[in-house]
């Protein structure tokens, strides 16, 4: 399953954006964009959101998700599977943690926030799983499914993208209405042993599977990971990633046609320690 999606970010652009569409509609109440009570508001505005982002890019802790609540969260669907799996929270043996359930299905949940990879480099997570799928093969298009997988998705960035590309991701926001993400990394409980370090995904050769845990021999016990997205990224794609990404949390069986649960103990993404 190829995971389509646009991340759209704020920049400095959009801020002088926002700054330049204030002035327009204050200018339309017949007021001049050069009225000192107008660039005062305007150069406030500016300030103030320029001192959120550089809050946020201060802190030492993008994400410490514990799965009280799914608040943060928003269901995808991809538009040809009726059957989606299913995103709860609950407490198991006194761990309060995420539990996805796929039956023939497939869907995910979106984090609503995106992050600047080299800001917070790292992600960790803590996760189990009831069993494996034994039609799982990460090889072909029939197999591709998983208990539970983490997707880091990387934004489009259309200033370092060549000019064929340029035109491949206009046509396909023209047809769409979105940009599709530039690449992405999957961090998969694999079905069966893996040697590789990481596998191309079978939908597309910008999905990178990455096996952290493969076959059955850990099923049902609770899995400590903890990876450097830059790191990874680099390793597999041999470049520097786009800084821009967000997450994503699936389990999937649709083409397969079989079921299973996950549990995710907590997600965390970081600066380095």
């Amino acid at each position: 399953m190829n995971f389509p999606l646009v991340m759209m970010t704020i920049t400095n652009s959009i801020i002088l954006l926002f700054v330049k569409e204030l002035l327009i509609a204050v200018a339309g109440k017949g007021l001049s964009v050069m009225d000192g009570n107008v660039v005062k508001l305007s150069f406030m505005v500016f300030v103030l959101l320029c001192t959120g982002v550089a809050e946020i890019q201060a802190e030492e802790v993008f994400l410490d998700e514990q799965f009280v609540s799914l608040q943060r969260w928003e269901p995808f669907y991809f538009p040809k599977i009726e059957n989606h799996s299913s995103y709860s929270v609950l407490t198991l043996n006194g761990v309060s943690c995420l539990s996805a359930t796929s039956s023939n299905s497939a869907s995910a949940i979106l984090l609503k926030e995106r992050f600047n990879v080299y800001a917070f480099p790292t992600l960790a997570w803590r996760w189990q799983v009831t069993n494996v799928y034994e039609k799982g093969d990460s090889s072909r298009k029939d197999g591709d499914d998983y208990p539970v997988r983490l997707y880091v998705m990387f934004e489009y960035d259309s200033e370092k993208a060549s000019f064929g590309k340029k035109i491949k991701y206009e046509l396909a926001n023209l047809f769409y209405g979105k940009y599709p993400p530039h690449s992405s990394l999957n961090y998969i409980w694999a079905n069966n042993k893996q040697s590789a370090p990481f596998i191309p995904n079978p939908y597309s050769s910008l999905a990178m599977m990455i096996p952290v845990v493969s076959g059955k021999d850990d099923v049902g016990e609770w899995l400590e990971h903890k990876v450097d997205i830059v790191r990874d990224y680099r390793a597999v794609f041999d470049e520097d990633p786009p800084a821009i990404a967000s997450i994503a949390v699936m389990s999937d069986s649709d083409n397969t046609g079989e079921s299973a649960r996950a549990y995710i103990d907590y997600i965390r993404i970081y600066k380095e320690e």
